[in-house]
């Protein structure tokens, strides 16, 4: 039965949201995420440095999405055995240490500079640690939020969430830029303070509250019918962003006509506005409080929009304002898809759902820039239009009555 319909439990939800506090898991997200997005933003020059080719750094930045798409569903289910609790704090710990690892690799490679196969495995290895136990964070975040709240204010608390990612995806790329002046190995060593203070926050601040431990796990199949639509949703909505992130420095080169160094402080920018428009549209989410299927139909046409502005952007300044409508409707999209799914399932299956919602999203993130560069090739506008279609498609999905009315429409 969908746990939103069922009355035996909203009672002791609504109990608990008064008593839960979200601001331990905003953190620890926002701080992870940075450190995240530092490594992102960086993997260029000290892939020049290493003599490492492009598609090199580019795996280098794939790896965490493969191993993302692959742990999510067992951190999901370790999570309704274990607790979100613990499976947050393993996630911040590994996380931490995985980090420091890493930074440490770079500082001894850029200081020796070994051979390119050398680097390349090593950056593979530590950045594939490090997205084992990042995916950690999104599906117990989620799974957590999902015990705690009301199925109708999950979609913006989950919004909340969403917001403290974005301006983490701004400030982690702002910080390593700043810090990148002085040596390529200090905003990795600043960075990987971040992860280690979201552990103690964690630690201290994050109360004990398990309630689904009073119900058996249940497994949950990726082929359920419950979880189609939100299945398939977070994958175009991953994907979407990932084809967008790979292709906007080439199309500044090729459609804008810029030199290398302008393009690259162009794309910078719309990453940027993509950042803020995240940050703004899920803060109006909070305020708006639409049930999960309008969000996702207002913000996918909307983002739809966006992108098809974008490909026939012929000034930066139109690049910009594309990006930033494309991320507003984003910003609905992803609170959306997440609180549909919780909302479809029971208390006992949303570990396993929030890991199955992860899986899609890393699949997206996968398959995006790989699938981005090579229709590319053909056309620069075309990435941009296939996305808008996608997303249009997934906007304006018919649903059943049923279906309806039980997320809340």
């Amino acid at each position: 039965m969908n746990s939103a319909q069922d009355p035996a439990r909203p009672a002791p939800l609504a109990a608990t949201q008064s008593s839960f506090d979200l601001r331990p898991l905003l953190f620890a997200n926002m701080a992870c995420t940075m450190a995240m997005m530092a490594f992102v933003s960086l993997i260029g020059p000290i892939a020049r440095t290493l003599g490492l080719a492009t598609w090199q750094a580019g795996a280098a930045v794939t790896v965490a999405g493969v191993i993302w798409m692959l742990l999510a569903r067992p951190w999901g289910q370790a999570s309704d055995r274990l607790g979100r609790r613990r499976v947050l704090l393993l996630g911040t710990a590994g996380f931490t240490l995985a980090y420091w690892a890493l930074c440490l690799f770079i500082d001894t490679a850029l200081n020796l500079l070994p051979s390119a196969t050398l680097a390349f495995i090593g950056l593979m290895f530590g950045r594939g640690l490090i997205g084992a136990f990042y995916a950690a964070l999104p599906v117990g975040g989620a799974a957590l939020i999902a015990d705690n709240i009301p199925p109708q204010h999950r979609a913006r608390t989950l919004a909340s969430l969403g917001a403290a990612n974005a301006v983490g995806l701004v400030l982690g790329p702002a910080l390593a830029a700043l810090l990148a002046r002085h040596s390529l190995s200090l905003p990795f060593y600043a960075m990987a303070l971040l992860p280690m203070l979201a552990f103690v926050v964690l630690l201290r601040k994050l109360k004990r509250q398990e309630l689904h431990l009073k119900q058996p796990p249940r497994p949950v199949r990726l082929a359920d019918p419950r979880l189609r639509r939100p299945l398939l949703v977070a994958f175009v909505a991953m994907l979407s962003v990932s084809v967008a992130q790979i292709t906007v420095g080439f199309f500044a080169l090729d459609r804008l006509g810029m030199n290398p160094a302008d393009a690259a402080q162009t794309a910078g920018i719309a990453l940027t506005m993509v950042g803020v428009a995240l940050i703004l549209a899920q803060l109006l989410v909070r305020a708006l409080q639409w049930p999960p299927l309008r969000m996702i139909r207002v913000g996918a046409s909307l983002s739809a929009l966006g992108f098809a502005a974008a490909a026939f952007a012929s000034s930066a300044e139109m690049l910009w304002a594309s990006f930033f409508v494309s991320a507003c409707g984003m910003g609905w999209v992803f609170p959306a898809f997440s609180a549909l799914a919780a909302n479809a399932m029971d208390a006992s299956e949303q570990g396993a759902t929030a890991g199955s919602i992860g899986a899609a999203q890393g699949l997206g993130v996968v398959i995006g820039p790989l699938a981005g560069t090579l229709i590319y090739a053909v056309d620069p506008r075309l990435p941009y239009l296939i996305v808008a279609a996608l997303l249009l498609l997934v906007g304006l999905w018919p649903h059943p009555r049923q279906s309806s009315v039980q997320a809340g429409r």
